[in-house]
């Protein structure tokens, strides 16, 4: 029997498509594998390397493998795409899945630790209260809104709808101020949450050294230092701050053809998190400065004379990210709080 090279897993919940291919991109073995086969199938294979699709599962397994012996590698699924023959199922998926692997310029996504994994739940927990958190209270000022009571968006002025629906005058009916203190106390609820894992996101970032050189960036907190840290993969994979750039989205959109380059909108391809944090961030960072005047002859200033407002602050979260390249490759701080030569 020929000598298997490469194994495509398709993974599920209970059923697993395994495609053996050798060195020369052959069929070795097609299997189909429960969930309790699959480790004992895999421990008895020679040590291959083992390539998946990085979906949500995927990083367990490819702990759990790699400690087989086998070499993992996890694909991004957009890539697998293009080796699917015609029918889409399992089967054709394992298949699509090694053939991706073995190629020499396919791009893989770095197997997470278990601490890794911990921190981007906490992040994305915090993003879940947040976003209900806003829901509910979009849904108190439209209800109060009917009432005739209007107050501005953001939890900064939950206070002047809570003084309302306390107040001792009859403004509210005895049903809607029961209803709005529920809606109040699930608020109440949430941004107590919320506030419990900022403590425990800017408490990592502190004893983390690197998200702590990441923070002398400005317009980047502990929320996204924490995010980078977190989601990014190790900066070594990326050769200079624009590839590093382009992976989180902030780069143009490329329809270049014959020798002219014709570049778009941004990208946003890569990593949505740290790519709408860094934004965030650099938002902040304009709006102080057309408040307060930014350096005289610094990059910031000379492009604000010229741009909007959001086009400058899509360019500058673009050299925050290379920033945060240079300062993890190198591992300095931030000297620069000018913005001259971010």
């Amino acid at each position: 029997m020929e000598e298997v090279r490469i194994i495509g897993l398709d993974l599920a919940k209970n059923v697993f498509q395994a495609h053996g291919a050798g060195a020369d991109g052959s069929v070795v073995f097609r299997r189909k594998l429960s969930r309790g086969q699959l480790l004992k199938f895999l421990s008895e294979q020679p040590s291959c390397v083992v390539a998946m699709e990085a979906c949500a599962s995927a990083h367990h397994w490819g702990r759990t493998i790699g400690d087989l012996g086998h070499e993992v590698r996890l694909i991004p699924p957009a890539y697998v795409k293009l080796f699917v023959k015609r029918q889409k199922n399992d089967m054709a998926d394992a298949e699509a899945i090694a053939e991706a692997a073995s190629r020499p310029t396919m791009r893989f996504v770095a197997v997470k630790s278990e601490a890794q994994q911990a921190a981007a739940m906490a992040y994305r927990t915090r993003d879940l209260l947040v976003r209900q958190r806003t829901q509910t209270i979009n849904a108190l000022r439209a209800h109060l809104a009917e009432q005739g009571i209007v107050a501005p968006a953001g939890p900064a002025h939950i206070g002047r709808l809570a003084a309302i629906v306390e107040g001792d005058d009859d403004t509210l009916p005895a049903a809607v101020r029961d209803l709005a203190r529920l809606l109040l106390g699930q608020i109440a609820d949430l941004s107590e949450k919320i506030t419990g894992l900022d403590v425990e996101l800017r408490r990592r970032a502190s004893v983390d050294d690197t998200a702590r050189r990441l923070t002398t960036i400005p317009g980047v907190g502990p929320i996204t230092a924490a995010a980078i840290t977190t989601f990014a993969p190790p900066m070594e994979t990326f050769s200079k701050g624009r590839d590093f750039a382009a992976w989180v989205g902030l780069t143009p959109r490329q329809h270049s053809s014959g020798g002219k380059e014709r570049l778009g909108r941004t990208s946003k391809m890569g990593q949505r998190d740290i790519r709408r944090l860094l934004i965030i961030g650099a938002v902040a960072v304009v709006r102080w400065a057309a408040r307060k005047g930014a350096p005289e002859g610094s990059w910031l200033a000379r492009m604000l004379e010229r741009k909007p407002k959001m086009l400058v602050a899509v360019a500058l979260a673009n050299r925050m990210a290379r920033t945060a390249w240079a300062l993890m490759r190198k591992g300095e701080d931030y000297r620069d709080p000018a913005m001259a030569t971010v």
